[in-house]
């Protein structure tokens, strides 16, 4: 036998009896506490885990990552040669630019279909004691007033001063007060009898007899506008001030047409906005259409305006897309059965159906539980949120009637829905259809929706895994220290067959490595 060779498992068995003695001597000293050191030993680790976990619950809902698994990117990663090389500068424009595109795309839209406060928001109060208005939502819409219904010449008229100061007024009672004001001053002052409309007025009927007295003086003043709107910029800046006056006083009158059932009226004045005022097509007037249009179930012109506004260069919109889908399913919805389709394929109708459903249900995946009446629904905000769950509610308050009263329509949406999800394996990186998900629809959706609405979230956020590893942890350790704490005399003798069955194991060990030593 080589020397070399000897003298290589004489060191190897002496590591091993050196590793016994270690354990002999750490066996000793084991031996030695009482059971009081394991109780408070354990103790003071579940204290110590449950810190932990208590720690990174917060930051996760705070931040939506776990702590110690951003720290192990972060900074442990790097020092272990994790990290991959990468062109920085690419990298950083990818990711500036998916910000951007965060930012923008969590921009809040102003609800074409808002009600009205004191016709139906102002009832709903009075019935449940609730508000349906966020403070949020009502701001940005005093911001919208102050944008549309002002300008810088107001201060050349009595009247259009006291509507400026009533337009920033959040107590409405204030604002109303103000708005007689102005009519005393002026009364023709149409931002006036447009607040009161919107404000004092209980029903849709006396809002609709103040927003046609609106009517006459907004005309008047647009007509005396457009005669002087090349005499200077203050003078095109009152233009389109008065324009944008009198597009919303013939937009709520449309809608005030179409709540008291003279949709065939609604729809006139909302085609005839949209031909003479075509710049204003980001106030959504079209979406107002298709719904009016539904209701006449005039599906052919639901269609034809549908090829106009279904762009891709156009900012889509839950309306747009579940009404295409609703368009499609109509055509195969009455004779759709799953049992069927199971056994001869999907036809060709079929698969278009589906696919525009899945379309639809990408852009926002928080409309079919609302109509499924999975989710109870609520009174609209006045702003929503494009993708979230704001414009889900909108949507369906309006839409759910038109889905049930097409036979079968939301049985085909029911079976086929759920299959978005499973063609997107994780919305929050890709998107199939669309630009990815946007992660911050949640936070702007708590602004907007009533505290008493539970906010839908899509996608879930899932636990990391440190989270469920630190709730064992602590879980396991306080059920160690609470055992020790009642059977410690149980829990020694536990300890003790725990530790000879590890010695028993170097032991072997000791005599496998003493068997291979040669002789």
């Amino acid at each position: 036998m080589q020397p070399s060779r000897i003298r290589v498992d004489g060191l190897g068995l002496l590591s091993v009896f050196d590793s016994i003695a270690t354990i002999s001597t750490m066996t000793a000293f084991l031996n030695s506490l009482t059971p009081k050191f394991y109780v408070a030993l354990t103790g003071t680790s579940s204290l110590i885990s449950g810190l932990i976990f208590i720690f990174e619950w917060w930051y996760f809902r705070k931040y939506g990552t776990s702590f110690i698994e951003q720290v192990s990117i972060s900074h442990l990663r790097p020092l272990i040669g994790g990290t991959e090389n990468k062109e920085p500068s690419p990298s950083g424009s990818r990711e500036a630019d998916t910000n951007r595109q965060n930012l923008s795309e969590c921009k809040v839209w102003r609800n074409p279909l808002n009600l009205f406060r004191g016709a139906e928001y102002r009832r709903y109060t009075w019935v449940t004691g609730k508000e349906p208005l966020t403070y949020y939502d009502m701001n940005l819409s005093a911001q919208d007033h102050q944008t549309f219904f002002t300008c810088d010449t107001d201060s050349l008229r009595p009247s259009d001063t006291v509507m400026q100061k009533a337009w920033r007024e959040r107590n409405p009672p204030a604002r109303i007060k103000a708005a007689y004001q102005a009519l005393e001053l002026n009364n023709d002052c149409a931002t006036a009898y447009v607040l009161l409309a919107e404000e004092e007025a209980t029903t849709i009927v006396d809002a609709e007899k103040l927003f046609k007295q609106a009517l006459k003086a907004g005309e008047t003043i647009y007509r005396r506008s457009q005669q002087h709107q090349h005499q200077s910029p203050q003078h095109e800046a009152q233009l389109r001030r008065d324009t944008n006056v009198l597009v919303y006083i013939k937009r709520r009158l449309a809608m005030c047409a179409r709540k008291l059932g003279r949709i065939r009226e609604a729809v006139k004045i909302m085609r005839d906005l949209m031909k003479e005022f075509p710049p204003l097509s980001m106030l959504n007037i079209h979406e107002n259409l298709l719904e009016s249009l539904l209701e006449l179930q005039a599906y052919a012109d639901v269609q034809a305006v549908l090829a106009k506004y279904d762009d891709i260069s156009l900012p889509k919109s839950a309306a747009i897309c579940y009404t295409a889908a609703l368009l499609k399913t109509r055509t195969v919805s009455d004779r759709f059965s799953p049992e069927t389709a199971s056994r001869r394929g999907l036809s060709t109708a079929e698969i278009n159906a589906v696919e525009a459903i899945h379309r639809a249900v990408e852009f926002n995946p928080h409309v079919p539980k609302y109509l499924l009446e999975m989710k109870s629904l609520i009174l609209p905000p006045e702003h929503i949120l494009k993708r979230g769950d704001s414009e889900a509610v909108a949507y369906a308050f309006f839409h759910l009637q038109h889905w049930k009263r097409i036979e079968g329509a939301l049985n085909l949406l029911q079976c086929t829905w759920e299959g978005t999800f499973r063609m997107i394996p994780y919305p929050l990186e890709k998107g199939h259809l669309f630009y990815p998900y946007p992660s911050c629809t949640e936070t702007a959706d708590r602004e907007l929706l009533p505290t008493f609405h539970h906010v839908s979230v899509y996608p879930k956020k899932e636990l990391p895994f440190f989270i469920h590893f630190t709730a064992g942890l602590c879980s396991s350790t306080a059920m160690l220290a609470l055992l020790t704490h009642q059977f410690p005399e149980l829990m020694g003798v536990f300890s003790k067959a725990c530790e000879e069955r590890l010695q028993l194991c170097m032991w072997n060990h000791g005599g496998t490595v003493r068997e291979n030593v040669p002789r």
